[in-house]
């Protein structure tokens, strides 16, 4: 298993309560890739994913080990999803009850828009309750099944706007700019543009009002919690292990060769970095055939990340915060021609907040910007100048920290670039723009039978969530195939497995 973010950890845990023999490779010094933290004189803060949504895809990982969610990780449901802010003063804050949702619309907007939020919000679920089982749960979804799912449903079509953006979407479905303006970052939730994003994107939207969940201690307590249970499993972990290439040997993968001259030998292996790297050759020149289309298709966006502890002042703060500009489309703009935005939206997350209880003096903070992937400036040419102004841009709504965050914890694309090889400094592979960008995803199956890939730059995408559902498919697909062979779980993978 190569890999320990949350996809290979959770396809570690699925293959060692199935009763394989696992060894899991990561080349940092630990376990959790995307979510990571920073060290503070407050506790580890969060670097990465903030929350949970879609709840059961974590339920059902624990129960394939015969464990509960709740007995190693404790989550805080969310009543109140975010706050956003505008320039000219006004602020709407969502809610898991919908009906809370369509006052607070009501207040900030009026009767007609509160009505527009309803449809919207039923469109949004339709789509996501229709697409769940065929797209996201299906470990090879084809665009002949899909096509034919929505055939089914004439119903579908309209709702899915198959001809437009979502931006143009949410333009034709609210007469208020801001919540056109509120409705398109979801796209970036998937490191796209809502210029750009197919229009189905709007989906998105039911799978956080559908529950979002704060890990208490933070996300990290997550991955933390996986590698124990890994360890029960008796998962040999090994970290600061880089992969110098992937041998194979009669058409499978035979051995991992780390840099520094150990080889350990393997019936099989899952990687669950960016495929991109495979497709490079990164890994080897035996794999180069997997995951092609990553070579071509273009990489989704980055963001700019900074975790700091301090005393907030000024602005009334939940968990989730996001502070929009007042030109909308402004930093898509920028960020469609690889520049870092100039007016972006600033989501802050204070980690601290959203608990159940008062958060302490000193909180733990997170904000992201959205970014390109990597680019020509060198890492900190730029921060010392680009910090301040958001540090600006924040201040004028009201909100100050104390004290001033240091730009010296600010991540970059660059620094993505360098701790996820072949990635360009994308956060969430391959981009989302295009209707059947979905269908264009690497899968858990290769072209070399005993070799499969794993999260968030395969199938069925980015996010936390998507990412525990491909670590779903490539176990299911391992056992599958092993099945097929043989009927003992621990039979070596050699035994010629199907490609299916």
């Amino acid at each position: 298993m190569i890999g320990a973010g949350i996809a290979g950890l959770a396809t570690a845990l699925r293959l060692s309560a199935a009763g394989l023999e696992v060894t899991l490779l990561e080349r940092h010094a630990t376990l959790g890739g995307k979510i990571r933290t920073h060290p503070s004189s407050a506790g580890p803060i969060d670097a990465g994913p903030t929350v949970l949504t879609m709840r059961h895809v974590f339920d059902g990982l624990f129960e394939s080990a015969g464990e509960k969610l709740e007995d190693h990780v404790t989550l805080i449901r969310q009543d109140l999803l975010a706050r956003h802010f505008w320039p000219d003063g006004s602020r709407l804050d969502l809610f898991e009850d919908e009906a809370q949702s369509f006052d607070a619309v009501r207040a900030f907007a009026g009767a007609k828009a509160a009505d527009q939020f309803l449809r919207f919000s039923s469109r949004s679920r339709r789509l996501f309750e229709a697409f769940d089982a065929p797209m996201m749960q299906a470990m090879t979804p084809r665009f002949a099944q899909l096509a034919g799912h929505v055939l089914r449903q004439p119903g579908l079509i309209p709702l899915m706007g198959p001809l437009s953006t979502l931006h143009n979407m949410l333009r034709r479905s609210f007469d208020d700019p801001r919540l056109v303006q509120l409705f398109g970052r979801y796209a970036t939730y998937v490191g796209g543009s809502p210029s750009h994003a197919p229009a189905i994107l709007q989906l998105i939207w039911h799978a956080e009002a559908a529950g979002v969940w704060v890990v208490k201690g933070g996300m990290h307590k997550l991955t933390e919690a996986i590698g124990r249970l890994l360890a029960v499993h008796g998962v040999r972990i090994i970290t600061d292990a880089h992969v110098d290439r992937i041998e194979i040997q009669n058409g499978l993968a035979s051995k991992v060769h780390l840099q520094g001259g150990d080889i350990i030998p393997c019936d099989g292996a899952v990687y669950a970095g960016d495929p991109r790297a495979l497709a490079t050759g990164a890994l080897g020149p035996d794999l180069t055939q997997i995951a092609r289309q990553t070579l071509t298709e273009k990489r989704s966006f980055s963001a700019r990340v900074h975790s700091f502890a301090a005393t907030p002042h000024g602005s009334q703060l939940v968990h989730h915060n996001v502070f929009f500009d007042s030109e909308p489309l402004s930093e898509f703009h920028d960020l469609m021609a690889n520049r870092v935005p100039d007016k972006p939206s600033i989501y802050i997350c204070a980690l601290d907040r959203g608990q159940g209880v008062d958060p302490p003096a000193l909180e733990r903070f997170e904000i992201i910007t959205n970014a390109p992937p990597t680019d020509d400036i060198p890492i900190r040419e730029d921060i010392e100048t680009w910090h301040p102004q958001i540090m600006q841009k924040i201040a004028q709504f009201g909100l100050t920290f104390s004290p001033m965050p240091s730009p010296q914890t600010v991540t970059t694309p660059r620094h993505f670039a360098q701790m996820f090889p072949e990635s360009q400094g994308a956060l969430y592979g391959q981009t989302p723009h295009g209707m059947t960008a979905g269908l264009k995803r690497p899968t858990a199956r290769t072209a070399i039978p005993n070799l499969y890939l794993a999260g968030g730059g395969t199938h069925p995408g980015a996010g936390v969530s998507m990412a525990t559902l491909s670590a779903r498919h490539a176990a299911e697909a391992i056992l599958s195939d092993l099945t097929s062979t043989s009927t003992s779980p621990r039979t070596a993978m050699h035994g010629g497995m199907s490609t299916a």
